[in-house]
């Protein structure tokens, strides 16, 4: 081994031998904190990436597929409830066309696939179940393939088409979606998810799609649409109204100064009218005309009209019959008009406008009315009603607020200044105990100097190593009991030159060992030394 290598070993281990028990015991903790961090970072820097091989899965899809990955010895983790399965990165592509060809997930319906296994034998009613079904499992697919949708369930109604039914009966879908986390989906969602299943089926309207969620909250009301009840859009009617007019009252007679409610009356049910008219064209417009003439000359003439008298001159005579039809249609103006409301409907709104006396004093209040009538749509035909009113505002509600909002402000201010007093005890307390702790330290360490100027000096008895190497390594030990490090020359063939200089502990351990030796060696040249310089130690 190179000399600088075994110096540079050397060194380190006489550094470590000179450690107390309570530093060895530090050293001891860090390496292995050290070591048991590097092996964590390494175990997740091993780790495999997973990625999800299957979601929204049932507790049965589930089972048979952890079964297939354990027989496969293929690692994975279950995540949201079960209904995850996460697999390393590398296997999901072969994952997954193992367990088609198992035929997992199994659960879920097939879609169109299920037209494939249909006989020639299959009945009507067989064919056209079928044909739902398959509809359904893919439209439950689609929807459970959007965004924060986990389930999705599809049932349709689709009325049976005859010809011995007068009225057709319209389709119907209901749609239950299971959602991440319990969330509510936003109305654009719900949307979609109704145009999405009414777009499906030949004839289905949007509002004929009622959609729930796993909550039992109704997302979708069939006759109501996506927008809720009606009560739901009277609310937002109102809601909207009042914040155009109050907006425009703000701009006119101030901020606070006036107040809005609006209530509105919206139709329950849906209802469908027909009308017919017909009206005469001004002028003469004939579309057609028809004229038939019959005429006879002969004996018995006058029999041919029905209850005629025949003249008793002309009896046995020659007579003569005539009759003339004329058949004329004219031309008529004729309209149809259907008109169809649909639930929710406006029937009729009432508006009813505070506005502040103070504020209004300059403004006239049939201008003022006219203005509300105008920017909320009042129809007066309708039955709808505006009212403005000039009151007093009471401004004890205004003085309370007032009040709160000057005692919490007040009270912040104390928080931050009781904050700030607890950071300055902190910080005054970590002061002083530094402050202490340094004066603790210089004083003990002038205390250490006027001892160790105050400390008699030893006279040490120069001794020669060459001729007595055991007596000066008693006097060197000696010297480094008292804090002295005298330099001794030792003969080369029993100890090594020091590279640097040691320090007293380390000095005064090594002396210790030597003499040591030297007193196993020579016993009584050891106690004869040792009873000379107690002597002279008694003498001095």
């Amino acid at each position: 081994m190179p000399a600088a290598v075994s110096s540079v070993f050397a060194r380190l281990q006489r550094a470590v031998a000179s450690f107390t028990l309570a530093q060895r015991t530090i050293a001891i903790i860090g390496i292995a904190v050290l070591v048991m961090g590097l092996f964590a970072i390494v175990t997740w820097l091993a780790r495999p990436t997973l990625t999800p091989l299957f979601s929204g899965l049932s507790a049965q899809d589930a089972s048979a597929i952890v079964e297939q990955l354990k027989a496969s010895s293929v690692g994975y983790e279950l995540t949201d409830g079960g209904s995850t399965v996460l697999v390393p990165e590398g296997d999901v592509y072969e994952q997954r066309l193992a367990a088609a060809v198992a035929g997992l997930p199994g659960s879920g319906s097939d879609g169109y696939t299920l037209l494939d296994t249909m006989g020639v034998t299959s009945s009507e009613f067989q064919q056209s179940v079928t044909y739902k079904r398959a509809i359904e499992g893919k439209l439950a697919r689609t929807i459970g393939a959007l965004e924060g949708v986990t389930t999705a369930s599809v049932q349709l109604a689709i009325p049976e088409e005859s010809v011995f039914v007068s009225e057709k009966l319209e389709p119907t879908a209901s749609v239950f979606i299971e959602t991440d986390n319990r969330s509510t989906l936003s109305s654009a969602q719900v949307e979609a998810i109704v145009h999405l299943t009414s777009a499906a089926v030949s004839g289905m309207k949007p509002e004929n799609v009622a959609v729930v969620d796993q909550a039992g909250q109704t997302l979708s009301a069939v006759g109501t649409g996506s927008t809720g009840g009606v009560d739901q859009q009277a609310g937002a009617y109102e809601a909207r109204i009042a914040a155009s007019v109050q907006q425009m009252l703000d701009t006119v007679v101030g901020a606070g100064m006036s107040t809005v409610t609006v209530a509105a009356e919206m139709q329950q049910a849906t209802s469908e009218r027909i009308d017919e008219t017909y009206t005469p064209i001004e002028g003469e417009s004939t579309t057609s005309e028809q004229s038939s003439t019959e005429t006879y000359t002969g004996p018995g003439a006058g029999t041919g009209v029905l209850g005629a008298e025949i003249d008793a001159g002309v009896a046995g005579g020659n007579g003569t019959y005539e009759s003339t039809d004329t058949t004329r249609n004219n031309v008529i103006n004729k309209t149809v008009e259907s008109t169809s409301t649909p639930a929710g409907a406006l029937s009729r709104q009432a508006i009813a406008v505070a506005v502040d006396r103070t504020a209004a004093e300059a403004l006239d209040v049939d201008q003022l009315e006219a203005l509300v009538a105008s920017a909320a749509g009042i129809d007066r035909q309708r039955g709808d009603a505006v009212t403005v009113e000039l009151v007093t505002f009471s401004d004890a509600g205004a003085t309370a607020a007032q009040a709160a909002l000057d005692a919490a402000r007040e009270a912040d201010a104390a928080d931050r200044q009781a904050e700030l007093f607890r950071t300055a005890l902190m910080a005054g307390g970590v002061a002083l105990v530094l402050i202490l702790a340094t004066v603790a330290g210089i004083v003990v360490m002038r205390r250490r100097a006027a001892a160790a100027a105050a400390a008699p000096a030893v006279d040490l008895v120069q001794v020669d190593a060459a001729a007595d190497p055991f007596a000066a390594l008693v006097q060197g030990g000696a010297a480094a009991q008292l804090g002295q490090a005298p330099t001794i020359a030792l003969p080369l063939e029993n100890f090594e030159p020091d590279p640097e200089p040691e320090p007293a502990q380390v000095t005064l351990d090594r002396r210790r060992a030597e003499l040591a030796e030297f007193a196993r060696r020579d016993p009584s040249r050891t106690a004869d030394l040792l009873r000379g310089l107690i002597r002279e130690s008694q003498d001095a």
